[in-house]
């Protein structure tokens, strides 16, 4: 049986939910990735994702201005998240309820990764070859 952290990644990109869009954004295109981890701002609060999703929405469709939204405007707070000796098989019934792509990787509350749904679609792939 596979679990989260066998499939997970663990470097993940995180923004502060106070940050611009633009900054957000540039770090999108520097990390060549579709979605950031928005930080916590205390011990007892949710992290939050940010996904291309949500800036097409946004920016693109409703014409926000990435120099005036701030990252906690368009995010998704709070979002699904897992611990990580989850099945994956769990993982992919809550993606495919929920109609989600990604979920956050906790333990105790704190960030240690994201799974994505094509972390796991790459690991059952490699599996057939």
């Amino acid at each position: 049986m596979r679990l989260v952290k066998d499939v997970m990644i663990s470097n993940v990109v995180t923004v502060s939910p106070f940050a611009k869009m633009r900054e957000a954004m540039s770090l999108m295109k520097k990390h060549k990735i579709k979605s950031l981890v928005v930080e916590k701002q205390n011990r007892h609060d949710a992290y939050g994702l940010i996904t291309y999703s949500d800036i097409l929405k946004t920016v693109i469709a409703e014409e926000g201005d990435i120099d005036l939204l701030n990252v906690y405007d368009i995010c998704a707070k709070p979002v699904i998240a897992v611990g990580e000796d989850l099945a994956i098989q769990h993982v992919a019934t809550l993606m495919a309820t929920h109609r989600v792509k990604r979920l956050l990787v906790l333990n105790n509350n704190e960030l240690v990764g994201m799974v994505a749904m094509n972390d796991i679609m790459e690991h059952l792939l490699s599996e057939i070859e």
